[in-house]
């Protein structure tokens, strides 16, 4: 463990959870990351939403390929809603496209299918409903009844913390023995509080919430109390 990262085990397999929000499986050279969401600003602009700054897609790449310079993995799990919907990875400009198709050369990329999108069905890499790897499975949003070793994103968690006398949210992984959610790795993504029912209902004590950020730490998460969605806050 560092400040970049805390450890934790599920399933068996070691893992860190990164501060950036990726989640990193050394011993299968595996990266994965949940929700990027490419794309929001031209889905809100084009459906006659508020007009966002259009970065959001290059700030995303930024540090994702900030990720695969510094782990090197042989294989990147990227867990559904790549793309905020299916036009905006019809609208990814070229540059961008060039961009991600370097970054999965020579390595496996996997495309979960999401809600807000199937899988960028013209760029590479594999595009799965799911997949199996060892003894963990990664899909798009938790199953209430999934087996051990769940890995899954889709509820872009959050936690509200006070520090010197002023409310503090970070997006955070939460996780107990069966299972682990991550935090949204886009750059423009709402969120659930982790105390939310819909994600407390998932988890069983002892759980934690590890929050991204550096330095990188983790509490335990609250699994009653406030029961109310980040003041502003939503998935995306």
């Amino acid at each position: 463990m560092t400040g970049a990262s805390q450890d934790l085990t599920l399933a068996g397999a070691r893992l860190a959870a990164r501060a950036s929000g990726a989640l990193w499986w050394e011993a299968e050279r595996l990266l994965c990351v949940a929700d990027l969401h490419l794309g929001k600003s031209e889905r809100l602009a084009r459906r006659g939403g508020a007009l966002l700054p259009p970065y959001e897609t290059a700030e995303t790449l930024d540090r994702l390929a900030a990720e695969i310079r510094r782990l090197a993995p042989a294989t990147v799990v990227c867990l559904g809603d790549s793309f905020d919907d299916l036009a905006c990875a019809g609208a990814l400009a070229p540059r961008d496209a060039e961009r991600i198709a370097a970054l999965a050369a020579g390595r496996d990329w996997a495309w979960i299918a999401g809600n807000h999108d199937p899988g960028p069905l013209a760029l590479p890499g594999a595009h799965l409903a799911e997949l199996r790897r060892g003894g963990l499975v990664f899909r798009h949003a938790a199953l209430a009844e999934a087996e051990g070793g769940e890995v899954s994103g889709h509820f872009h968690p959050k936690f509200r913390l006070s520090a010197r006398g002023r409310a503090i949210v970070r997006a955070c992984f939460l996780h107990d023995a069966r299972r682990l959610i991550l935090p949204a790795f886009g750059a423009y993504t709402g969120g659930l509080r982790a105390d939310h029912p819909a994600l407390v209902a998932l988890f069983e004590p002892p759980a934690r919430a590890i929050l991204t950020g550096e330095p990188c730490v983790a509490v335990p998460m609250p699994l009653a109390a406030a029961r109310a969605p980040c003041a502003g806050d939503g998935r995306g």
